[in-house]
């Protein structure tokens, strides 16, 4: 994912860099002035998750006895997936405008149980892993704030807050996050003016404002073995880096 990142990063400079150099004809020149446009977007995404480990808990082993456990989590790295959605931007001032960019995010998370009071042969913390997947549907909601254009090309800031609505939940996973969360999201991107639409690449960072653990799960899983590594987690807040092409 990062190397495939590198490379658009790198031709879109190429492409910047192009379009700089002829600085007399303007594409598009009158787009930016509609007080309302419409475009489409596709993209790559990657997923993560910051857990809070609780530490030594006290367990309830099979034969009735208690023991105490000490399990950490930890999603052990970052799950490429994809992004598709429709965009509506309304002008507000000249280097301003308010953006709305449904959005669906097809991708999963890959999380890692270590259970360091019990080992394997060779010494090592017992491993339970989960495949968590997601599919988001994602309503953001965000200023732009752009720069002066220079020729065909003009950068510019994007802040805002994205509403996710999970829709992919098991009720046999280990974890399982809540089916709304809300997210701060901060990016960068370059307006690039082409002769027939407007190409738009961003770079845009999420982290979720609010616990997004589903603490109810443990007391519903069948498998009381689990429920030791259900627990083993108080809170965990999400993780996204998007990169996302529009067109205008």
């Amino acid at each position: 994912m990062k190397r495939i990142a590198t490379i658009i990063f790198i031709a879109c400079l190429t492409a910047i860099s192009a379009i700089a150099q002829d600085r007399q004809v303007e594409n598009k020149p009158y787009i930016d002035l509609r007080p309302l446009h419409f475009g489409i977007h596709v993209g790559f995404h990657t997923q993560d998750i910051e857990f809070n480990n609780v530490g030594p808990q006290t367990v309830t082993l099979p034969d009735g006895s208690t023991a105490t456990q000490t399990i950490v989590c930890d999603a052990d790295k970052w799950n490429p997936g994809l992004s598709v959605g429709v965009l509506a931007d309304m002008r507000i001032s000249d280097y301003l405008s308010f953006r709305f960019a449904p959005t669906m995010h097809f991708g999963a998370k890959h999380l890692v149980f270590r259970n360091l009071s019990a080992t394997d042969e060779e010494g090592r913390p017992m491993e339970t892993t989960q495949d968590m997947k997601n599919t988001y549907v994602s309503l953001p909601l965000d200023l732009k704030f752009s720069s002066k254009r220079y020729g065909n090309y003009r950068p510019y800031l994007v802040a805002g807050l994205n509403p996710m609505l999970n829709l992919t939940a098991k009720s046999e996973d280990i974890v399982q996050l809540k089916r709304y969360d809300t997210f701060v999201e901060i990016g960068f991107g370059c307006d690039l003016y082409l002769p027939f639409f407007k190409l738009i690449p961003e770079l845009k960072f999420c982290y979720s404002l609010s616990n997004s653990l589903n603490k109810n799960h443990a007391d519903q899983l069948k498998d009381e073995t689990l429920k030791a590594y259900a627990n083993s987690v108080s809170a965990g807040h999400s993780k996204m880096i998007i990169l996302t092409f529009y067109f205008e």
